[in-house]
């Protein structure tokens, strides 16, 4: 029997075996050489994951809300006028972290499990001279897909730096940084990245980074400073050592390994890996009757799933009912609709078995509490499509 459940929230996710094995090892110093090897080659294959090579990568200690806050108080100066395209809640967040460095923030909000017209974004884009364009690749609050190529292409067109969330996105689905025109796109480690929580990740264009060069006024935020952290990146890149803060070395040195994982595998296998994922869980759980957040296929994250509860089942004792067949999923994060529909991670070394597992769960749990389904046809679905 398992000693624990299988994990299956979108994020912390189930990391491989190899990636914890790496950060057991005795904690070197941050100046010794082959740790300086480490960090060097995880900027490297940082930019090759997100394709930006031409790109400044950032490794810092922080949750992905602090790599969102550094891009924000890196671009920020009093009054910069920022769009905020929102498809969840944090898209709603990142204009309240914006607001922080005194932004002036107008917000496109989509119906919920929609997105916002590329044409609606245009028509905004032209009624003043934004600085920077910011929205949420993947919302783990909905499990809304952005089309993170067509928001890039549009940003260009208007001279406007583009801010990605992108979270729960890397390694999971397909982004092209630098040929989309993204100048930069935020991360955490505790995804689709494939490490443990404590690692913020960013990586800025070289626009972006002369953008921040011509600030009139000091980063209001000293940790968070570029002027500090630009430095110790390059020297890394340099394999030189350098400080700063003491950077969280055991996981830099989990990063590297699952970073080798991933592009050992090949992106193009790995989106693709993620895309049957994310279709089989969405096709099992519509053939148990369960209705989705997103609105349509095309909308859909392969990262998560966001399914709503069925009608007169109480969606604490459901989860409750899932969590003692084994597996744990996540509550609802929206707070309209918190209490109203559940979250499935399906990311990072997801494989059959997890997905398999996860829908029997969920078909048990079901028929525990009376929902009228064909019991199998979960599975089913799973079978035929991953």
């Amino acid at each position: 029997m398992k000693s624990r459940n299988l994990l299956m929230i979108p994020g912390p996710i189930e990391f491989e075996h190899e990636v914890l094995q790496s950060m057991s090892s005795a904690t070197p110093s941050h100046v010794d050489p082959k740790f300086i090897s480490t960090f060097h080659h995880s900027l490297k294959l940082m930019k090759e994951v997100w394709q930006a090579p031409s790109g400044q990568a950032f490794i810092v200690a922080g949750s992905g809300t602090f790599a969102m806050e550094m891009a924000a108080a890196n671009l920020i100066e009093q009054g910069d006028k920022v769009l905020v395209i929102s498809t969840g809640y944090f898209g709603l967040r990142y204009a309240e972290i914006l607001k922080r460095y005194t932004a002036d923030v107008d917000i496109l909000e989509a119906e919920v499990g929609d997105v916002v017209a590329i044409e609606d974004i245009e028509q905004q884009l032209k009624t003043k001279p934004y600085k920077l364009l910011c929205f949420t690749h993947v919302d783990t609050s909905t499990a809304v897909l952005n089309d993170a190529k067509a928001i890039g292409e549009l940003a260009q067109k208007y001279n406007v730096l583009t801010l990605m969330d992108a979270v729960c996105s890397v390694a999971g689905e397909e982004i092209k940084q630098e040929e989309w025109g993204l100048d930069i796109v935020v991360s955490a480690s505790q995804k689709a990245i494939g490490v443990p929580p404590g690692l913020a990740l960013l990586v800025a264009s070289l626009k972006s980074i002369h953008s921040f060069k011509q600030r009139k006024t000091k980063v209001q935020n000293y940790y968070a400073d570029w002027t500090n952290w630009l430095p110790i990146m390059k020297a890394y890149e340099n394999k030189e050592a350098s400080y700063f803060a003491t950077p969280p070395v055991n996981l830099i040195i989990a990063l590297e390994k699952s970073l080798e994982i991933i592009t050992a595998e090949g992106l193009e296998q790995c989106f693709e890996r993620h895309r049957k994922a994310g279709k089989a869980m969405r096709a099992a759980l519509r053939a148990l009757g369960l209705e989705l957040v997103s609105k349509n296929e095309k909308l859909s994250a392969n990262t998560l799933s966001a399914p709503f509860y069925p009608d007169n089942i109480d969606g604490t004792n459901f989860l409750k009912s899932i969590n003692e067949q084994g597996v744990t999923l996540a509550g609802g994060l929206l707070h309209n609709l918190k209490g109203k529909y559940f979250r499935i991670g399906h990311m990072g070394s997801v494989n059959q078995n997890d997905l398999l597992a996860t829908i029997g769960a969920i078909e048990k749990a079901l028929q525990k509490h009376n929902h009228q389904h064909n019991l199998g046809a979960g599975t089913k679905k799973t079978l035929e499509l991953f």
